[in-house]
């Protein structure tokens, strides 16, 4: 696992996950993982759910998160916590970035 102790943003790519959804993993290692997620304008992040526990900061844009059914209009600075295997997901609204935070480390991320 990586463990390095800086990483700098602009020197981390992008990936593509869909047409409208992008993110690069900032930080690992298998208990902890951080991941910024980058929304073009109306991009989903379909419902799904796992069982690594999840804290999301909305650093910018709008988005509507679905937590469990329970839907809510979260804006820049605003967070969400996801435990184990619930179902969640979000719409973009105007664009923006999100940052995930999981214990422990999405291993499918890395694949």
């Amino acid at each position: 696992m990586n463990k390095k102790l800086y990483q700098i943003d602009n020197e981390i790519a992008w990936e593509k996950v869909t047409d409208k959804v992008y993110r690069k993993i900032m930080c690992y290692d298998e208990n902890i993982m951080m991941v910024k997620v980058k929304f073009e304008k109306g991009g989903i992040g379909a419902l799904h759910k796992h069982h690594h526990v999840q804290a999301t900061y909305v650093e910018s844009g709008v988005f509507e998160v679905n937590i469990g059914g329970e839907l809510k209009t979260l804006k820049a600075g605003d967070t969400f916590f996801v435990t184990s295997n619930i179902e969640h997901g979000v719409v973009n609204i105007e664009e923006g970035i999100l940052v995930d935070v999981f214990n422990p480390a999405r291993e499918d991320f890395l694949k």
